[in-house]
């Protein structure tokens, strides 16, 4: 079988598959996908899509990877590193706030879990093209509030675990236990605008009072 590792062969047809996969993994998930309906909502046949994509374990890792290296590069992109460290960690918060409660971000940990233990490098793919590049991107956003004085922080690397931690509060333990699937923008605001809070409260430098 594919290792995480092995890079899939592109080719001219090579999006198509991948996002007819994405549709067909989003609506149905992992076990409930056949490699024909993902042939069928990619307009392939079989013989292409098994070109590219050895396994359907396989594609769905490329899809996964594929959708969290948008949520980090969306990190990277979208924030004004020069802003005030407390607003670009609201716009970083947010954007993970809303990807854990996304269809797909919770189909891909739902996946990830059930097939842990037959399938390890699946969780392995999904945390190092998602969780970890986001993490490695706070690590560097938390040394430059540090050269700034916005922030005192021995290790950072705990604080960007920290600080992800802090985004799934609530919301994601009802995730897990399906206590709930849908979220109104008002409750992802408030873990956001919470796990903020929280993380300036234990690492933000604190100003003299006004005499």
């Amino acid at each position: 079988m594919p290792d995480g590792t092995v890079e899939a062969k592109k080719g001219r047809k090579f999006n198509q598959v991948l996002e007819g996969a994405r549709k067909v993994f989003l609506c149905d998930g992992f076990e409930g996908t056949s490699v024909d309906d993902i042939a069928r909502a990619a307009c392939v046949s079989k013989a292409t899509l098994y070109s590219y994509f050895p396994d359907k374990r396989f594609l769905f890792m490329h899809v996964a990877k594929n959708e969290c290296c948008k949520l980090a590069d969306n990190v990277i992109d979208n924030i004004a590193t020069n802003a005030p460290v407390r607003d670009i960690l609201s716009d970083i918060a947010i954007q993970m706030v809303e990807f854990i409660t996304s269809d797909f971000g919770k189909r891909i940990f739902r996946i990830c879990v059930g097939e842990g233990d037959r399938f390890p490098e699946l969780a392995r793919e999904f945390y190092e093209s998602g969780p970890k590049m986001v993490r490695d991107q706070l690590v560097v956003i938390f040394a430059k509030a540090i050269e700034r004085g916005e922030l005192v922080i021995e290790d950072q690397e705990l604080a960007a675990d920290q600080f992800h931690e802090l985004c799934k509060a609530d919301l994601f333990t009802r995730i897990v236990f399906n206590m709930q699937d849908e979220f109104t923008d008002a409750e992802r605001q408030r873990i956001a605008q919470g796990a903020v809070d929280m993380f300036m409260a234990r690492y933000g430098v604190k100003t003299a009072a006004l005499a």
